[in-house]
């Protein structure tokens, strides 16, 4: 895997080795992950408590995830850059919102920042590199 070619390309390599990092702490000590975002760690979960099933589903999609990110900062693709940012705003409105609203621990707002900040960075980055926007060439 090449290392990431531009200023882009390195907020989304960082992001992605983060997401992949996180991931995998969530398979291997999923109450560790529970307890950094804010959530009641419980020795014993009752029957019907999906918690283990919901954190080793999550924690492999970010593992995924993380890669997909660094695949694509390794290539340079821009276009993939850009469609990171709405969507990762979107998600820093959604997880910002479950914590306003009472919904989630206020350390998941941790989450949420970690969206919103890289979606900036990485806008801030494109729109340096003029690459913020696709180039409108007539085909």
């Amino acid at each position: 895997m090449r290392l990431p070619r531009s200023f882009s390309g390195w907020t989304i390599a960082v992001f992605g080795f983060l997401a992949f990092a996180l991931g995998l702490l969530g398979l291997i000590s999923p109450g560790t992950q529970l307890s950094m975002l804010g959530f009641e760690v419980l020795e014993v979960r009752p029957a019907g408590d999906y918690t283990a099933v919901f954190m080793a589903a999550s924690s492999m999609a970010a593992v995924n995830m993380g890669v997909y990110y660094m695949f694509a900062a390794s290539a340079d693709y821009t276009p993939f850059f850009r469609w990171t940012v709405p969507f990762r705003l979107v998600t820093f409105t959604v997880f910002t919102t479950l914590v306003v609203t009472g919904t989630a621990p206020s350390g998941f707002f941790g989450v949420g920042l970690w969206e919103g900040l890289g979606a900036l960075i990485t806008g801030f980055a494109l729109w340096r590199e003029g690459k913020l926007m696709p180039s409108r060439q007539a085909a």
